[in-house]
């Protein structure tokens, strides 16, 4: 039987020696920093050449030739081990150290179980460099190092994927209600230039929800949740394996009626996978994921509605009856064929997306991406040396079938425009790294992608606003790995990133025409190190990023923050996380003792204009200079958790880009306490914003604001959540 040791929040950086602190949830029988698995071990034939492996391929045998982890086979059947497209989170884990710059890894166990895992805030709250705040439902405002400030709807500048596949569209936006934290077994966070190996080429990184498959333990499992304002959630798994057949699927069913008025909501997700071995080194695993979303949005008001009375929505989103609401199917394969020294990873996917979203008017958009990819990866001695060479190829196409209509309270009036737009985008990236020590890197890689942006104007009777434009970009990166000893590295890297604009850019044609809209550029430079010793994690990165043709809010019209290419900008900062336990055996002493454990996530933010001819070096808005999360954790050996925890945003920051008007600072104090020892049940109860806060969680940016503007979202006020959840 699977026995699991997660020191949850730890482990969360410990992983990837980032600073995402030890949780609640924890099995404290164990040491802090590794993930164990006690099974049968049977091991599958070796080939006679299976003894003269380099050193780096015995390295990672743990993923090419993993032991079983079920019981032995028939001597007629081969021997069954773990998903071959789906890696385990110790896998993941040995992956992901291989980058030389900011990254993370986020395993379920780091959040699912004592939190009300509600929003990708929850997901992500202790990674540094991360800036998530809820907005209403499950939308959140995500900048990843500065990135998409001037985008005050949707998301720009991450790219998010789920097993792999993309869920931005191909035109590059993205929207986060497709995301539901409860079906996830890890999360992968890849900063800035770090996330070539998804062939992604954006400022902010990319983000990758990993499922479970059949073959993982407790694969099966219900939770209940519930608490302040209307909020409840029913969610349910299943899975198994049998012979080369494994299955798993998760749904969950959600609703609310929102802190604020005009902000209840409700969703129902479902994601699944079923896999097929026809060998221990062959595996093909189809994907299908479906959503529906069901949103009505409160909108931004202005700073002084948020700060007095914060429940009120915006009039005039009650009078429209505005709303955000999405059906989503996606379907993919994706096949792993795993040679001596070399694993291929192969697939494709398709996405069918209807959103129906009455604003300001009724746009009734219906997109169809798909696309393709395969990746080499090779990790093999070459004259004695290491090398890792991974190399793949993207494509991603798709088109959006847009209409918008008059709004008249919430449904459909006269037809304003009409247009098919399509996008293309294919990438070719390769990346190698080579040992020229036995612990140091030298790791170089380039990326090329070709896109092209289409928009045929199907109304005509405002102009036509038909265009096309087409880009051709590289984006070279190089970097070192060093790892000092087995529990410390350092990394060093300069990267270039290159983010095409997406049709949403264009929303204010005729002032700006889409094709007139430059890709932004980057160059990022970055150095840093990540480390775990017993007790103890860190994570310390600085980085720089010149950007030019940044893709920023610089005038207002037409009712709207228009975009459009900025010259120069800096984007520089420090992301700063720690780990550690700072008493221990206060009241149970021994081998297994109680302890207290501090966690905290600390980003310093500095994002200003390059001597702009307009506004000179004035801060960029959208994003808090200061962010700090911090969490003190007591800890009992029987998994009996509480503790109370802080988020900090000591300085308020620039909504505008002429620097004339601010959000206000804030703290929120949070408790949670709860029972999780890593067995069948675990349960929690987390109280929020405990004294009431009244606080500005994000605000949308404009070029020159005034005190009437409409442009902050509230927090959420006082809440208390508590959930139940059983696996087996």
């Amino acid at each position: 039987m699977f026995r699991y040791h997660l020191p949850a929040r730890a482990l969360a950086c410990a992983a990837v020696f980032a600073s995402v602190p030890a949780g609640a949830q924890t099995n404290t029988q164990s040491s802090l920093p590794p993930v164990t698995v006690d099974a049968p071990t049977p091991q599958r034939t070796v080939s006679a050449r299976a003894p003269q492996r380099s050193a780096a391929r015995t390295a990672r045998a743990s993923r090419v030739r993993n032991p079983s982890p079920v019981a032995p086979p028939a001597a007629s059947e081969p021997a069954r081990g773990p998903a071959l497209t789906v890696l385990t989170v110790q896998q993941a884990i040995r992956d992901i150290q291989q980058t030389p710059g900011g990254v993370a890894l986020v395993p379920a166990e780091a959040y699912r179980n004592s939190t009300v895992a509600n929003t990708i805030k929850d997901v992500l709250d202790y990674v540094p460099g991360v800036f998530a705040q809820p907005k209403w439902g499950d939308d959140t405002r995500l900048s990843i190092r500065g990135s998409g400030l001037s985008r005050n709807f949707h998301l720009r500048g991450v790219q998010l994927y789920m097993d792999g596949i993309p869920i931005n569209t191909a035109d590059g936006y993205g929207d986060f209600q497709e995301i539901d934290p409860t079906a996830y077994k890890y999360v992968e966070v890849f900063k800035g230039g770090n996330a070539l190996r998804f062939g992604a080429n954006s400022l902010g990184g990319a983000i990758n929800f990993v499922t479970p498959s059949g073959r993982d333990p407790f694969v099966n499992g219900v939770s209940v949740d519930g608490g302040a304002f209307g909020f409840r959630r029913l969610q349910a798994n299943a899975g198994g394996a049998n012979g080369p057949w494994d299955g798993f699927v998760t749904a969950s069913t959600q609703a609310a009626d929102g802190f604020r008025d005009h902000s209840n909501g409700s969703a129902t997700r479902v994601s699944g996978n079923v896999g097929y071995q026809f060998s221990p080194d062959f595996e093909t695993r189809f994907y299908v994921n479906a959503n529906q979303v069901r949103q009505r949005i409160p909108g931004t008001v202005t700073k002084q509605s948020a700060l007095t009375s914060p429940e009120t929505a915006a009039p005039n989103n009650i009078l429209m009856d505005q709303q955000r609401n999405i059906d989503t199917v996606r379907l993919a394969n994706k096949t792993t064929i795993r040679f001596e020294d070399t694993i291929v990873d192969f697939g494709v996917f398709g996405v069918d997306r209807h959103l129906m979203h009455p604003i300001f008017q009724w746009l009734d958009y219906r997109y169809k991406d798909y696309g393709g990819f395969a990746r080499v990866t090779d990790d093999r001695n070459i004259g004695g040396y290491r090398n890792v060479l991974v190399a793949g190829v993207n494509v991603i196409n798709g088109s959006i079938d847009n209409q918008q209509f008059a709004n008249i309270a919430g449904q459909k009036g006269a037809l304003l425009s009409s247009s098919v737009d399509k996008s293309q985008n294919t990438s070719v990236y390769i990346q190698d790294s080579f040992y020229f020590l036995p612990n140091v890197a030298a790791v170089a890689g380039t990326q090329f992608l070709y896109a092209t942006r289409d928009r045929r104007d199907r109304f005509l009777s405002n102009g036509d606003q038909s265009g096309r434009t087409e880009f051709n970009l590289w984006s070279p990166k190089g970097g070192l790995l060093w790892n000092i000893d087995p529990t410390w590295q350092a990394y060093a890297n300069v990267s270039r990133s290159a983010e095409v604009p997406s049709f949403g850019e264009s929303a204010s044609a005729p002032f700006i025409p889409f094709t007139s809209i430059r890709p932004q550029r980057a160059t990022t430079y970055e150095i840093g190190t990540r480390g775990r010793r017993p007790d103890l994690t860190w994570e310390l990165t600085g980085y720089r990023a010149d950007i030019k043709d940044e893709l920023l809010c610089l005038f207002f019209a037409n009712g709207s923050c228009n975009v459009t290419n900025a010259d120069r900008t800096i984007h520089q900062g420090i992301e700063a996380g720690l780990g550690a336990a700072v008493f221990k055996g206060l009241f149970v002493p021994g081998n297994a003792p109680d302890k207290v454990w501090v966690n905290l996530a600390y980003t310093f933010n500095d994002f200003r204009f390059d001597n702009d001819p307009v506004f000179g070096n004035n801060q960029l808005p959208g994003a808090p200079r200061h962010y700090l999360r911090a969490e003190l954790l007591y800890k009992h050996p029987t998994g009996i958790y509480v503790g109370p925890n802080v988020e900090w945003v000591p300085e308020s920051y620039y909504v505008d880009s002429a620097n004339t008007l601010k959000t206000s600072a804030y703290a929120i104090v949070g408790l949670k306490a709860g029972v999780d020892n890593g067995g069948t049940y675990s349960m929690y109860i987390e109280a929020r914003n405990i004294t009431n806060k009244a606080y500005i969680s994000s605000a949308s940016i404009t070029d020159r604001a005034n005190p009437n503007l409409p442009l902050f979202e509230p927090g959420t006020g006082r809440a208390v959540y508590a959930g139940v959840k059983a696996r087996w």
